[in-house]
């Protein structure tokens, strides 16, 4: 299985901002957020989460944000076999 790759966009005093992109079958690696966060989706997907009680598939949408609080620990997986996923993560410090 192939890494998502991020790419900061900024790193300041004050916001990490990190744009991933995962090709099918990409993922994370097994992490724990440090902040709080907002993910932005660049594409229109699906994601799957490895998490410390069990896993799960979730729907993202182009433009569609979420959020999570700092703490959130996974392995975030691209479960398409044909399409990339993109999206945008902005850490608050």
């Amino acid at each position: 299985m192939d890494d998502a790759v991020g790419t900061t966009l900024i790193d300041n005093e004050r916001v990490k901002v990190t744009r991933w992109h995962f090709k099918p079958g990409a993922h994370t690696g097994w992490h724990r957020h440090e902040y709080d966060y907002v993910v932005v989706p660049i594409t229109t997907g699906q994601l799957h989460l490895k998490e410390p009680n069990g896993e799960r598939t979730v729907d993202i949408t182009l433009g569609v944000p979420y959020s999570r609080n700092v703490g959130v620990e996974h392995d975030v997986i691209n479960p398409s076999k044909d399409k990339d996923v993109i999206f945008i993560e902005v850490e608050m410090k």
